[in-house]
C-alpha cells in the first residue's frame, strides 16, 4: 500500500477485512466545528472516528502533545485498530489533520498506514457513498511501542539551533512564521526558530485539496531552501500542521522528524532564541 492512495484505490478495497479506514478530522476551537458530530453526520463507510483532541498527553498544559504508548495502544484497540491492519487515514480539515494522525500511528509501530488523497471532500464530490451514526468496533490487539527517534523535544531543538545539524522547517503562516503576526496564545513571542524556513502547510496541496506530488511537491520544498537530501525536523503552532510537511518530505524520500512542542512551547520558554522577519 502506498503512502498516498486515491478515492478510486479505496473504493476497490472498502471490504477488504484487513483494511481499517479512520476519519482523523480535527478542528481548532475557533473554527466553530465539532469533529465527531461531523462523522455521525457523514463518513466512509466502515470508518471509526480518531478523536486527536483527547488521543493526545491531556495532563500537559502544552496542546496536542503525544500521549504515552500505552494511551495510544489502548484507544487503537478500542478503535479495532491491531496489529497487521492496513490503516487509510482521512479528513475532512482545512488542517489536513490525517498527516498528524499518520505520524502518531508510525511512531508507536504501526508500518501499513496511508492517506486518501483528497479527504473526505473528494470522495464526496465523486458521489461515492457515506455512512452515519457510529460503526461497530470489535476490539484488536496493538502492541504498546514507540520509537522516538522522529520526535525532537525542546532540549533537541535547542541544541540543533547551535550545531545546524538538521533543518527545521516551520508550516505556520508567513505573517505567524515572521512575527508580523501577533500569536494567539497567551504569552507567547511572536517569530520563529532561529535558522528555520517557512513552508506554510496549504502549499503542499492542490486548489482541490489533493496532494502535490513529484517534481510540484519538490519545488515546495526547493523554493523554501530546503535540501531533502539532508535532514529535517517540521514545527508549526502546536505539532498538528507540521506533520504536513513531515508526510510530503516523506513522499519525496525524506524521513522528517517532528518537533511536538512546537511554536506553543518554544514561544513561551523564556530561555528561547526567537527570530523575527523573513528567513
Amino acid at each position: 500500500m502506498d503512502a498516498l492512495v486515491t478515492t478510486e484505490w479505496l473504493a476497490n478495497e472498502l471490504h477488504a477485512t484487513d483494511l481499517r479506514i479512520v476519519d482523523a478530522s480535527y478542528f481548532l476551537p475557533d473554527q466553530g466545528r465539532k469533529a465527531a458530530a461531523e462523522y455521525e453526520a457523514a463518513h466512509i463507510p466502515g470508518a471509526v472516528f480518531m478523536d486527536l483532541a483527547e488521543i493526545a498527553d491531556t495532563t500537559n498544559p502544552l496542546p496536542s502533545m503525544l500521549p504515552s504508548p500505552e494511551k495510544f495502544a489502548s484507544r487503537m484497540q478500542s478503535l479495532g485498530l491491531g496489529d497487521g491492519s492496513r490503516i487509510v487515514l482521512y479528513d475532512n480539515s482545512p488542517l489536513h489533520t490525517a498527516a498528524r494522525a499518520w505520524w502518531m500511528l508510525r511512531t508507536f509501530g504501526a508500518h501499513d498506514v496511508a492517506i486518501l488523497d483528497g479527504g473526505l471532500a473528494k470522495w464526496q464530490a465523486e458521489g461515492r457513498p457515506v455512512a452515519s451514526g457510529k460503526e461497530s468496533l470489535r476490539h484488536r490487539h496493538f502492541t504498546v511501542w514507540a520509537d522516538d527517534k522522529g520526535v525532537r523535544t525542546l532540549d533537541q531543538m535547542k541544541a540543533n539551533v547551535e550545531s545546524g545539524a538538521e533543518q527545521v522547517v516551520d508550516a505556520r503562516s508567513a505573517a505567524r512564521f515572521t512575527g508580523q503576526e501577533p500569536d494567539p496564545r497567551p504569552a507567547t513571542m511572536p517569530g520563529h526558530i532561529p535558522g528555520s524556513k517557512n513552508i506554510p502547510y496549504g502549499t503542499l496541496f492542490n486548489a482541490d485539496g489533493s496532494w502535490k506530488q513529484g517534481d510540484a511537491l519538490k519545488a515546495v520544498f526547493d523554493d523554501a531552501g530546503i535540501d531533502l537530501s539532508k535532514p529535517l525536523v517540521g514545527t508549526c503552532g502546536s505539532g498538528i500542521t507540521a506533520a504536513v510537511l513531515v508526510f510530503g518530505a516523506h513522499l519525496l524520500g525524506n524521513e522528517a522528524a517532528l518537533y511536538d512542542g512546537s511554536w506553543s512551547e518554544w514561544g513561551a520558554d523564556l530561555s528561547t532564541p526567537k527570530a523575527t522577519g523573513a528567513a
